[in-house]
């Protein structure tokens, strides 16, 4: 009786085993949401430099932001004095830049948002995320992958048809401790690979812990690169929705200038 005990624990112990390690796999559509959640939360700001590194040149542009979820972003540039006091305006899918050199609004359609932003490797739709890549992509888990030291997810994501996005198809890694985007590949519609993303520098910014410095390389010229480095962010504080607005954008510009 005390062996048919024992094999009857050992059976029910494996079965509870295989249903709790199936109740804890992730989908690549939840690693994707939680990496993504991880790097906006509810709201975030910050403050950044981005450097722009040419083969006999580079420049530097610091800058402040603000968001709120996928809905609401604002970018105010705080130096070098040539840029000081333009601030870019995202409210769901249209986008205006402020410039206080001419006091003049400029409206970006989506036509340009694949165009370079201030002469950097990222896009308008890189600065203000535009579109997402938990709802405008289908998500497929192609398997786990180290990347410099780090176990990580290797997502591929697919635009969904109707989705008004700028890239063909993007490959993902992310951590698989921690959920960070490690790295990314972005393809154009014709599945040629454009740019490559890296992330490095992961340390504790506000409530959480994420890469701090990101590094775009076009394919076509790896001589050349784009470093956008974190100095401070927050998570979660409240933002008013009334912030993010085109009068708004006058008073910051005037605020630094």
């Amino acid at each position: 009786m005390l062996k048919k005990n024992t094999l009857l624990m050992i059976l029910l112990f494996s079965v509870s085993a295989f249903f709790n390690a199936g109740a804890q796999t992730l989908t690549a559509k939840e690693i994707v949401k939680k990496a993504d959640e991880k790097n906006r939360g509810l709201t975030s700001q910050g403050e950044m430099t981005m450097t722009i590194v040419r083969p006999t040149w580079s420049r530097s542009i610091s800058m402040k932001s603000w968001a709120k979820g996928t809905t609401y972003a604002m970018v105010l540039i705080t130096s070098p004095a040539q840029d000081k006091g333009q601030v870019f305006l995202k409210i769901k899918t249209d986008m205006w830049n402020w410039l206080p050199s001419i006091e003049r609004m400029i409206k970006i359609p989506p036509s340009m948002m694949m165009q370079s932003w201030m002469g950097s490797d990222f896009t308008n739709d890189d600065l203000v995320k535009e579109s997402s890549i938990v709802t405008d992509y289908n998500q497929h888990l192609l398997g786990k992958e180290e990347v410099r030291g780090m176990l990580c997810y290797k997502i591929e994501l697919i635009p969904l048809p109707d989705a008004a996005v700028t890239w063909g198809k993007v490959i993902m890694w992310v951590t698989v401790n921690g959920f960070n985007e490690w790295k990314a590949e972005y393809y154009d519609e014709d599945m040629t690979l454009i740019n490559v993303m890296n992330a490095y520098n992961i340390r504790r910014m506000g409530d959480r812990d994420i890469p701090t410095r990101l590094e775009i390389i076009p394919v076509e010229h790896k001589d050349q690169k784009t470093i956008l480095e974190t100095q401070s962010a927050i998570f979660n504080q409240p933002i008013s929705t009334g912030f993010f607005s085109q009068q708004n954008m006058k008073q910051l510009s005037e605020h630094v200038r």
